[in-house]
């Protein structure tokens, strides 16, 4: 494809469940590193990538990822409308990093006193509750947890340095070592990672959480 071809998006099903199914949350600007290596590496141990997003009352949306050098890359098809997702069809729900985590937590009449009602923080609510449901954010997909303080209150993670603010002031415990926050935290049903660069090694951790743990 070159550069000013137009995109084919991928169909956002990836791979068969023959061990279940990963969701993963997704909007514009997601992360392309994080995208590929979900792709290739969880249906490579058996697990289905089925990417999840509020489609607006459209039967699908297709969304690009953060442009590189001024190109969109990657595209998906996304089909599977989040507020008709059940959490408990998936062995673990992931939010995608980059900029979408943020588009995901947008409500169009937030309401004083009130809980944000986006339909992607509703559906990390009711995930979370499930303390045997594994749940990943990668960099700055962390950002849709702190759309509800009650989310992240007191839970050890750790994030993009950019972030860090935001993420203590929703009342994390964000964990650092001597090169600022750490690579991977994993607190309950809850598998935080620092950046893209250690996608591989959160996704390991990930799927050894899933197989292994309560």
């Amino acid at each position: 494809m070159t550069e000013n071809s137009s995109p084919i998006p991928l169909r956002g099903i990836v791979g068969e469940p023959r061990k279940g199914k990963i969701g993963v949350l997704i909007e514009e600007h997601f992360d392309m590193t994080e995208f590929r290596l979900f792709n290739e590496s969880f249906p490579k141990h058996g697990y289905q990538v089925v990417y999840l997003s509020h489609l607006w009352g459209n039967p699908s949306l297709t969304f690009g990822s953060n442009p590189d050098a001024g190109w969109v890359e990657e595209h998906v098809l996304v089909e599977t409308e989040i507020t008709a997702a059940d959490p408990a069809d998936y062995k673990g729900i992931i939010v995608i990093g980059a900029y979408a985590s943020d588009r995901l937590r947008y409500q169009v009449t937030p309401r004083q006193g009130e809980p944000n009602q986006a339909p992607a923080v509703a559906f990390i609510r009711r995930a979370l509750a499930d303390r045997h449901l594994k749940i990943g954010t990668i960099c700055h997909s962390l950002w849709l947890l702190c759309a509800d303080r009650a989310l992240l209150q007191g839970r050890r993670v750790t994030c993009a340095h950019n972030i860090v603010c935001d993420v203590e002031n929703a009342g994390a415990e964000v964990v650092y070592g001597p090169e600022g926050t750490v690579d991977l935290v994993v607190d309950g049903n809850l598998i935080t990672g620092k950046h893209p660069g250690i996608t591989d090694k959160f996704i390991t951790t990930f799927l050894s959480e899933i197989e292994n743990g309560d």
